[in-house]
């Protein structure tokens, strides 16, 4: 009973969560601080589907506020 743009919908925010969760973080400064390579394919996609700026993301995903 869901229309098909509404599944597209559902399906591009369940594909970019599981991209999310494959991102390979690095932790630095003995746990304190972390980082994400900017070439990571999985932070890419994840962005592209949510259509979300990517130095954003990155940036927001390792600091705390």
């Amino acid at each position: 009973g869901v229309k098909e743009c509404h599944q597209t919908s559902i399906f591009r925010i369940i594909a970019a969560i599981l991209h999310l969760g494959n991102l390979d973080i690095q932790a630095e400064r003995d746990g304190e601080a972390c980082s994400i390579s900017s070439t990571d394919e999985h932070l890419n996609t994840f962005c592209g589907l949510l259509g979300v700026e990517h130095g954003q993301m990155q940036h927001w995903l390792c600091h705390r506020k």
